[in-house]
């Protein structure tokens, strides 16, 4: 079973699939003979599309995708995106099983997203525990506040080239235990006590990867909209047969990333410069309201836009 990164994505697969099933058979019909095993097209990648002789079926494609859902699709675009991914040997099903779970997102068929969308990549919000290993600054510093919430214990705030922003830490990530004292049931008070007194020059922290988010992509149509209205980065309404209704984008939901960039204490027209240059798939990780207002409480507005860090993650 294939997995897309947007509906849109899906569609166009199919229907470029169908298209060349409707072509093979028309093929088969014309030689008066019954059907044949499949053809092997010179250059095609096993369970994709063939590469020779794309331009003629793409060509052919057009006429029904050339603004399809309110995209502008291109034969450029779509030559670039259409390859899929190949199909695991057998000799390499151990090593795709290990790649795929490590980065789901390699496996997904992204005609128009791309297989190597980087705010697709950038967002992935990983499966499991991954320890990480920082150390506090000049200053004794660790560049870190965190909140309980429901007896875990989660990232509030991760200050601007700190310790902390090196090392990884996003805001919405759980820590499971730091030196290896287990961190469940800690309150506000307990935490910043424990790391206020942690040795300076290594502190080792298991974390999970931002339990309480999701990732949506979509889309941008042909005038560049997305077709979802914020205020202070909370969804407050969707747009009718937009990109990000088709996608289950909900409303009373904050984003605290786009395209894997934390815009956490960002203003909205900072976010939506982050939007509008972040090219044709945005990707935006969100968070219940609640539990963002919960998290974010006692932060200070303030605060958090003087201090929050909002580097693009390297991948």
């Amino acid at each position: 079973m294939s997995l897309y990164p947007t509906l849109e994505d899906m569609k166009v697969d199919q229907m470029a699939h169908a298209q060349i099933h409707h072509e093979q058979q028309q093929a088969i019909a014309q030689s008066g003979g019954y059907p044949h095993p499949p053809q092997q097209y010179p250059g095609a990648v096993p369970g994709g599309i063939p590469q020779s002789d794309s331009a003629n079926s793409l060509s052919s494609l057009y006429p029904q995708l050339g603004d399809y859902m309110g995209m502008q699709l291109t034969p450029q675009l779509m030559q670039e995106n259409m390859a899929l991914v190949p199909a695991p040997r057998p000799q390499d099903m151990q090593v795709a099983n290990v790649a795929a779970a490590a980065h789901p997102s390699c496996n997904m068929v992204a005609p128009i997203t791309g297989n190597a969308n980087k705010g697709l990549m950038r967002s992935e919000i990983k499966q499991g525990i991954r320890e990480v290993v920082t150390c506090k600054d000049g200053e004794g510093r660790l560049g870190l506040r965190v909140r309980h919430v429901n007896n875990g214990l989660f990232v509030a705030l991760v200050t601007k080239n700190s310790p902390a922003a090196l090392a990884g830490l996003r805001f919405g990530d759980q820590i499971l235990s730091i030196n290896g004292q287990t961190t469940a049931g800690w309150d506000n008070d307990k935490a910043h006590k424990v790391i206020k007194n942690l040795d300076p020059q290594r502190i080792t922290m298991a974390v999970r990867d931002r339990p309480f988010e999701r990732t949506i992509s979509m889309q941008k149509d042909s005038n560049g909209y997305i077709g979802f209205v914020f205020k202070e980065g909370k969804i407050k309404s969707l747009v009718k047969d937009s990109s990000a209704a088709r996608n289950g984008l909900l409303t009373d939901h904050h984003m605290v990333e786009v395209n894997g960039q934390n815009v956490v204490g960002l203003k909205d027209p900072e976010i939506g410069e982050i939007i509008d240059a972040g090219g044709r798939t945005i990707t935006v990780t969100v968070m219940p309201s609640f539990l963002y207002e919960h998290v974010v409480k006692c932060m200070g507005n303030s605060l958090i836009r003087k201090l929050m860090d909002s580097s693009i993650p390297d991948l």
